[in-house]
């Protein structure tokens, strides 16, 4: 299988500095997105700890037999650097008081020949983008979908709350550290999705459909998405990163 990869991070319309960090290791096939949260500063340190750390535990075995790994080593190697992660946020907030209480969302996705081993914590999400439909493929990590899950609340009593960004996972909070990780397979034309809270919280699953159905190269896709978001208010920062799943290439 051969994917096609790109990320656009954007600052958004209001807020004056990006808490957001992605990365995409096209060789290792590791992307990640990372959604900062914290005093002055703090969340854009815990994102790009996060991403840096698991980006450089990671890409180095992936790129090696890690690629022909099978998904249980591919797991055990995620959570793995999750955790290594965890504690380098935390150590790192602990001795810098500025930093106290930083934290960050998660999502990482390793792609090996026709499967996706997902990783993620709280509410930053991925998509897949299958025969024309779209359907999230994490769950969300907040008091809200847990709500949902056990019917104390509605689907729409939930999109109408207030307390919308109310996470119970996040990394870089706590000494245990739980990821939430499945797998999925890959078909040729498949195009997924991971994003940060500033787009979804924007645009809903038909309209982040709508405007990846219509034809355009990666980078453009991702600065439609970003762009859309601005445009209706640009409240955060808004994070796309795509990939295309194109099938062998001879």
């Amino acid at each position: 299988m051969h994917y096609e990869f790109s990320a656009l991070s954007d600052v958004g319309r209001v807020r004056s500095n990006n808490e957001d960090a992605v990365a995409i290791h096209a060789d290792a096939g590791l992307v990640l997105v990372a959604d900062g949260m914290g005093g002055y500063n703090a969340g854009e340190v815990a994102s790009g700890m996060a991403v840096q750390a698991i980006g450089q535990e990671l890409r180095p075995w992936l790129e090696g037999a890690g690629r022909g790994a099978d998904a249980a080593a591919v797991r055990a190697a995620v959570t793995a650097s999750v955790e290594h992660a965890n504690q380098a946020i935390l150590q790192w907030a602990q001795a810098n008081p500025s930093c106290a209480g930083m934290g960050t969302t998660l999502v990482v996705g390793v792609f090996t020949d026709s499967q996706l081993v997902l990783g993620h914590i709280g509410d930053s999400r991925c998509y897949l983008m299958r025969a024309g439909g779209m359907r999230q493929i994490t769950r969300d990590h907040t008091w809200l979908r847990e709500q949902v899950d056990s019917g104390l609340l509605s689907t729409e009593q939930a999109e109408q709350s207030g307390l919308r960004g109310l996470l119970t996972r996040a990394l870089g909070v706590d000494q245990a550290v739980q990821v939430e990780i499945n797998e999925f397979g890959v078909r040729p034309g498949d195009l997924f999705l991971f994003c940060t809270d500033g787009l979804t919280d924007r645009l809903d699953a038909a309209a982040l459909a709508a405007l990846l159905r219509k034809p355009a190269p990666l980078p453009a896709l991702a600065q439609r998405l970003v762009r859309q978001a601005n445009d209706l208010g640009g409240r955060d920062n808004v994070s796309v990163l795509l990939v295309r799943a194109d099938g062998d290439r001879a």
